[in-house]
């Protein structure tokens, strides 16, 4: 019997969500680490379901998948195999950022906040998932017992979690049926989405290896309980210090986190296109589901767009600042985390930039307003379906520089193509088609 040649995976997470690539043997990595492996343009392409149901790019062209060493992951298991993987720019086979690379669009905004304002983003993204290795029963809501059935699952994630090089956070059941959150500490921007690809793929690997899947599709059934990414953001300034928070101020927002944030909250219509990018996405986001349905900030308010976190007992100012953040909660698993934090990032700067102010808080409750009255205050209902959030990302004009005029086209292209290759079935078989999916 002939033994093994270990082989190691350069990923590429794409427009759709989904992690691709090519194998290549471990023995051979220092000579693929600067050539990678080779791509098609037409790769950025593929949907959600697998086909290249569109693309500008045809057959021609080629690009590199070229791996960051900085994003390893190298996980082994008790039966012998591996979660082996690099995630990986798309370059030019000239070793150019490629205009249509997710990682490379963060990258740009990130680099472009740091430049214009001196700040960096620290993230974390807490990820829901349905996990089929338990029995679904009824009172499991945050149980004891549900946690107790899932048995080694959670145990083993987290230890491959922080074997992976992420600070493993919080493993608990969640409100849905099956439904389990898991949680990683904040991070630097570009690391912080890598994380959320790498704590996803482990997930998957773990349940796959028990013989069960982590499904991380936005909602399984129509009227059933989503499935939601909800991404945790700060600032820190050139001095590794909170440059968000101002206890004194509207929300504890500083000025430059209330520009940021309104920033976000203007294009927040727009940015749902990329941060919830299935059809499945907006049954999901529907009034009385937990889930956002307003553009709005909301102070320690879990139905709100943007919700300002609690700290939690803080020792001092420095520790309550440290603790301070603004959670995004109008995301899923669908969405390529490069292509939703970067979203997030340059509408943030845009916010900045032109000095942007939050709407005034309403004198009673958000939810006590009516529609007209919550209108009133300059607050928008959100996008009930993926096309209504495409055209308002369309009709943005400052996401055609975040972009740039390719990748929004073919960003476009592709999510119209999966919204047409859908046509025709019940919300039901949507459900289900994005469940096999994700």
């Amino acid at each position: 019997m002939i033994g093994t040649d270990p082989l190691v995976f350069f990923a590429v997470c794409d427009l759709s969500g989904h992690v691709r690539g090519k194998a290549v043997p471990e023995a051979e990595i220092i000579s693929r680490m600067t050539k990678g492996v080779g791509l098609t343009h037409s790769n950025i392409m593929m949907s959600a379901f697998g086909p290249i149901y569109a693309t500008p790019f045809g057959t021609e062209g080629d690009l590199m998948a070229v791996p960051d060493p900085s994003a390893k992951v190298e996980v082994p298991f008790d039966d012998g195999s591996a979660e082996r993987f690099y995630l990986s720019d798309i370059q030019t086979t000239e070793g150019e950022p490629w205009e249509c690379c997710p990682r490379a669009f963060l990258q740009r905004g990130l680099d472009s906040l740091r430049r214009e304002s001196g700040l960096t983003l620290l993230a974390a993204f807490e990820h829901e998932f349905v996990y089929t290795g338990v029995e679904e029963r009824p009172g499991d809501t945050y149980a004891l017992d549900m946690f107790r059935r899932q048995g080694r699952f959670g145990e083993s994630l987290m230890a491959a979690i922080r074997l992976a090089g992420c600070a493993p956070d919080s493993f608990l059941p969640e409100y849905g049926p099956r439904q389990f959150e898991v949680t990683v500490g904040p991070r630097p921007g570009l690391r912080a989405a890598d994380e959320a690809v790498m704590v996803r793929e482990l997930a998957r690997g773990i349940a796959w290896r028990l013989g069960h899947r982590a499904i991380f599709a936005p909602i399984l059934k129509p009227d059933g309980i989503g499935n939601g990414v909800h991404i945790h953001f700060s600032l820190v300034d050139e001095d590794d210090r909170p440059a968000m928070p101002d206890p004194a101020a509207p929300f504890g927002l500083s000025e430059a986190g209330r520009h940021f944030v309104a920033g976000i909250l203007h294009h927040m219509p727009a940015l749902s296109a990329i941060t919830a990018p299935s059809v499945a996405s907006y049954f999901r986001l529907q009034p009385n589901r937990w889930a956002p349905t307003w553009a709005n900030l909301g102070y320690r308010d879990r139905g709100a767009a943007l919700r300002v976190c609690p700290t939690f007992r803080p020792a001092d100012e420095e520790e309550a600042g440290r603790q301070f953040n603004v959670e995004f909660r109008v995301a899923d698993a669908t969405a390529c985390p490069y292509m939703a934090l970067g979203a997030i990032v340059h509408a943030g700067l845009d916010g900045l930039r032109r000095k942007l102010d939050l709407p005034a808080a309403p004198a009673s409750g958000f939810w006590e307003l009516s529609e007209a009255e919550r209108q009133a205050t300059g607050v928008r209902v959100l996008p009930r379906t993926l096309g209504a959030a495409l055209d308002a990302l369309e009709a943005t004009e400052p996401a055609n520089d975040w972009l740039g005029p390719q990748l929004l086209a073919c960003y476009l292209q592709l999510k119209r193509s999966e919204i047409a290759a859908l046509e025709g079935l019940s919300d039901v078989e949507i459900c289900a088609r994005y469940a096999e999916a994700y």
